[in-house]
């Protein structure tokens, strides 16, 4: 397995110069940071890097803040993977420096240069910054990144067994596959999941190819739809007409034509305005939070709660 960047830092970090001397604190005295984004870990990596450390000691130091309900002891910034390493490797003590400033978006960043998180860690961090009232543009900003890629972020938030199943299993393990697997599902349910169940690997020239049939299959539905309404159509014209009797009305009077027959598009969905964006309203599924309803982006793709009073409603777009 190839050296990861921590592996690289550990041997060719400079050493420090006295003004800058890291502490060196007890390894069992520093707690991992429940909230940190990183939450996957490659054993076979940790063991790799465990042996470096042993022949090498932390060359790099971690960062650490003061555990402000526990005296004397301290809460991991960046270093989960140096830190436990560490400890794999016998060490009681491991150089750290104090950062109080740090915060979760910067963990994240940390992590991402330092060994891309996986799309469930990313999925998580989204969710929780949602939850506490961050948009997707702030998220983007903070980040550095696109708001399509924070977009891609949500394919795991609330994902259904089937997704989550194929994401554990290592069968599809890329944002944009998940996403667009998601966005699929939500206008092809039951082949998505069918079709999902029997990959053995998910790329995204299969999952091409599988939305290639799909439309074609939508289309060829489409189309004999249309053919079956005009059928059904004509012929109510036709009995309609029949019923109306041939001879003149009373009097010379002019006898209107009946109106034509128009049948509601029930295709038509709620177009609203959420978060800057374009979704629409979800009405088969119950909310379970009170003042919340669900809403899905109109290109498809995961459903998400949003506050009522935060909805603007625009009108109706069809099917």
């Amino acid at each position: 397995m190839p050296l990861q960047l921590d592996d690289l830092a550990a041997l060719d970090a400079p050493t420090l110069q006295a003004n800058g001397q890291p502490l060196m604190l007890s390894a069992d005295c520093i707690d991992e940071d429940p909230d940190q984004p990183r939450h996957e870990f490659d054993s076979n990596a940790l063991s790799e890097l465990a042996e470096t450390i042993r022949e090498r000691g932390v060359r790099q130091p971690i960062s650490v803040r003061p555990d402000l309900q526990q005296a004397g002891r301290w809460v991991l910034n960046f270093g989960a993977r140096r830190l436990r390493a560490s400890k794999l490797a016998g060490l009681k003590e491991i150089p750290a420096f104090i950062d109080t400033t740090a915060d979760s978006y910067d963990q994240l960043i940390e992590n991402e240069q330092r060994e891309g998180l996986k799309p469930l860690e990313l999925a998580l961090f989204v969710q929780k910054r949602l939850a506490m009232g961050d948009n997707q543009a702030e998220i983007a900003k903070r980040l550095g990144k696109s708001r399509q890629w924070v977009t891609l972020t949500t394919a795991l938030i609330e994902a259904p067994d089937w997704l989550l199943q194929a994401y554990r299993e290592g069968r599809c393990r890329g944002m944009n596959e998940l996403y667009e697997l998601r966005r699929l599902h939500g206008e092809h349910a039951q082949a998505v999941e069918g079709w999902v169940a029997q990959q053995a690997a998910i790329t995204r020239d299969r999952i091409a190819l599988l939305r290639d049939e799909l439309e074609a299959r939508s289309a060829q539905a489409s189309t004999r739809g249309a053919e079956s309404r005009g059928l059904v159509r004509d012929d109510a014209i036709v009995a309609e007409r029949s019923n109306v009797s041939d001879s003149p009305p009373p009097n010379g009077a002019v006898r209107a034509d009946p109106p034509p027959t128009r049948s509601p598009n029930s295709d038509q969905r709620i177009h609203v305005e959420f978060d800057g964006q374009d979704y629409q309203l979800v009405v088969s599924v119950a909310p379970d939070q009170p003042g919340h309803l669900y809403v899905r982006p109109l290109k498809g793709g995961p459903r998400r709660l949003a506050p009522a009073a935060g909805l603007k409603l625009l009108g109706f777009v069809g099917g």
